[in-house]
């Protein structure tokens, strides 16, 4: 078997997984939502104090599993330094005290391979990465050969949902509070721009949207006697945004579509979650003839289990 760590923003998380079967025997992920929310978003030196407790709680659950193990994986990058490095400490005591090997994960190719947990590799195959930090277009032929094609010039798709529900006073993260206003609200309400519309080029860009909406919520704000929104207002904005922003994803992949005809796209990161997301890419990917491949909703955040997915093919690999 194989331990995974994963640290690399605000969800601590480990997960054993066998090696020959792909069977996922323990997986456990403490989430930091809560403390983070009352400053809407991620505050790195908290997450870094939040996981010193919660890592070690999760591997007290581990230490019947330890004679089995074969090596000790940890996402390494891309992520929040002072975060990460929790859990790349707990992988080297391991990896040390053990005596195993130590395997480093790109916490991206860790969301490409959450759609493979206990499932044989579907590789070669075009992803759309969505998530707080990245937005991304990929060609991922196998593990060791992932080309760039496209990604966002400013903001990612994620973040700007978690920006506007602070905008909008709803917490964080944003995504799952903004897709449930939404579907009481009336998309139609408001006009926002669709960015890069005119630009013939493949590539992402939410920062114009992000500040139409403020615009917009501002004007609301002074319409407003207590300078306050009313929950339908409030419903009618995101639905609204929330359209804008998925169609912006949908035009700029139906330009892929056009150029390279893939017969699989996968859908990953936290924000693939999004059931509006879902559907909308399912009915573009029916038009192209091309499969949909989606991440089972617990696996599309952070969590341990993609990072000891990615592990099991490098560990065969010998990398």
């Amino acid at each position: 078997m194989i331990l995974s760590i994963e640290s690399s923003c605000d969800d601590s998380s480990i997960a054993i997984t066998k090696i020959d079967t792909l069977e996922l025997v323990f997986h456990k992920k403490i989430s930091q939502e809560i403390q983070h929310s009352v400053y809407g978003g991620v505050v790195p030196e908290l997450a870094a104090r939040l996981h010193i407790e919660a890592l070690p709680k999760i591997l007290e659950e581990c230490k019947k599993y330890f004679p089995l193990l074969k090596a000790i994986a940890v996402t390494t990058n891309p992520g929040l330094s002072v975060t990460l490095s929790e859990g790349v400490a707990m992988a080297e005591a391991l990896s040390i005290s053990l005596n195993l090997p130590l395997i480093p994960i790109n916490h991206l190719h860790g969301h490409i391979f959450s759609t493979f947990i206990e499932k044989q590799s579907l590789l070669p195959m075009t992803v759309l990465l969505v998530s707080g930090g990245h937005t991304q277009i990929l060609e991922a032929q196998n593990l060791n050969n992932i080309q760039l094609i496209a990604q966002t010039l400013d903001d990612s798709f994620g973040e700007s949902f978690d920006k506007v529900a602070k905008m909008l006073h709803l917490g964080y993260p944003g995504g799952p509070i903004i897709e449930q206003y939404a579907k009481n609200g009336d998309d139609t309400s408001y006009k926002l721009p669709i960015p890069l519309r005119q630009s013939p080029n493949i590539e992402f860009s939410y920062s114009g949207l992000k500040n139409a909406v403020r615009l917009i919520v501002l004007q609301e704000e002074e319409k407003s006697q207590t300078k306050k929104l009313d929950n339908q207002t409030i419903s009618n904005i995101c639905a609204s945004f929330q359209k804008a922003a998925v169609d912006h994803l949908l035009m700029k992949l139906k330009k892929y579509f056009k150029k390279s005809n893939p017969t699989k796209l996968a859908i990953v990161g936290g924000a693939s979650a999004n059931l509006y997301l879902r559907e909308k890419v399912l009915n573009l990917c029916d038009q192209f003839n091309c499969k949909l491949i989606l991440a089972p909703l617990e696996f599309c955040s952070d969590n341990a289990a993609m990072i000891g997915r990615v592990a099991i093919e490098k560990f065969k690999e010998n990398i």
